[in-house]
């Protein structure tokens, strides 16, 4: 599912280092507990997307993988 990028790019975007995927996209997303499909869904405005959809939302792209998705977020 998340790649070695994912965890890269959600560090990035919430400020932080050495944190899972999980950890860094509640970081960002302003919430505590969530899994990753529920923070990152809370910091896009949505409810239910998978991760390639709510990715591609989050950094404004379409069709991306999630590596590039992940990569294009700011």
């Amino acid at each position: 599912m998340a790649t070695e990028e994912l965890p890269h790019a959600l560090n990035r975007v919430a400020g932080t280092t050495n944190l899972d995927a999980q950890g860094a996209a509640n970081k960002w997303a302003g919430s505590t507990g969530l899994d990753l499909l529920g923070a990152l869904n809370k910091k896009a405005g949505t409810t239910g997307l998978g991760l390639l959809a709510v990715l591609n939302r989050l950094a404004g792209t379409t069709n991306l993988d999630v590596n590039g998705a992940a990569a294009a977020l700011i």
